[in-house]
């Protein structure tokens, strides 16, 4: 499925250039109204991205997301500055369909693995963020990508698997932003590899052609951000290439 991604900072629609917050882009749309055109269009999952407590925990947009969750009818899972159980029961509460843990999971994996058991394989997505070094290594960035990474992406995934961890988000950091394409060989390695885990592919997406070819990769789904702001296509035209891909 393609599932659409609306990036937030201060409540406004943003992207950033691989991770990058010094690389900003700003959009007129808002959070609101993507999240009603994404509903109308027929999404089954709406991704939001909290930067702003991705960056600063303190600063997290809980308001601003139970608002977006008010008007959907399409289930959120939304992420950015996750740092305690309570944290996630907050977003729970609130009416978010899954909480999307990224560093803890990487930092703290024992006490994220308690959250899976505790909240349950269908409330929590992991974000494993990969950087690609030339020997095709897969190194996992933390807090929001600024810090380098030292942990390897199958080690956190065989760790996980002790929880049946069922929904994973997996970016390649220098597709991120670019409208380049996805990395296919690195999906098709972890769908090939980890067949049991519902994998939704990250970054780069550009055109319908990328969405064709993420979802012959045996993908669950697509997360597609830039692509859809800078009207490439409509969800509508993504939904329907993936259907017929």
């Amino acid at each position: 499925m393609i599932i659409p991604a609306i990036d937030m900072i201060a409540g406004r629609t943003v992207r950033l250039y691989q991770g990058d917050y010094a690389q900003i882009t700003f959009y007129d749309q808002s959070p609101d109204f993507l999240v009603r055109s994404y509903d109308a269009g027929g999404a089954a999952v709406i991704h939001v991205v909290d930067l702003q407590g991705a960056k600063d925990p303190e600063q997290r947009q809980v308001k601003e997301i139970s608002q977006l969750v008010k008007v959907s009818r399409a289930p959120i899972q939304t992420g950015g500055g996750i740092r305690s159980e309570a944290d996630v029961a907050q977003l729970l509460d609130v009416g978010v369909g899954r909480v999307i843990i990224g560093s803890l999971a990487i930092k703290q994996p024992e006490l994220v693995k308690d959250w899976v058991r505790h909240f349950g394989v269908d409330q929590i997505v992991l974000a494993l963020d990969v950087s690609m070094d030339p020997k095709g290594n897969k190194w996992l960035p933390t807090l929001g990508w600024q810090t380098s990474g030292e942990q390897r992406l199958e080690d956190i995934l065989d760790s996980f698997l002790d929880v049946d961890i069922k929904h994973i988000l997996c970016t390649d950091i220098s597709r991120d932003g670019t409208l380049q394409g996805s990395n296919t060989s690195l999906y098709s390695e972890l769908v090939a590899n980890y067949p049991q885990i519902m994998w939704q592919a990250s970054g780069g997406i550009g055109s319908l052609d990328d969405i064709a070819a993420a979802a012959r990769l045996g993908a669950s789904g697509v997360i597609v951000g830039k692509a859809l702001l800078d009207g490439k296509f409509s969800y509508e035209e993504a939904s329907r290439c993936w259907q017929n891909a």
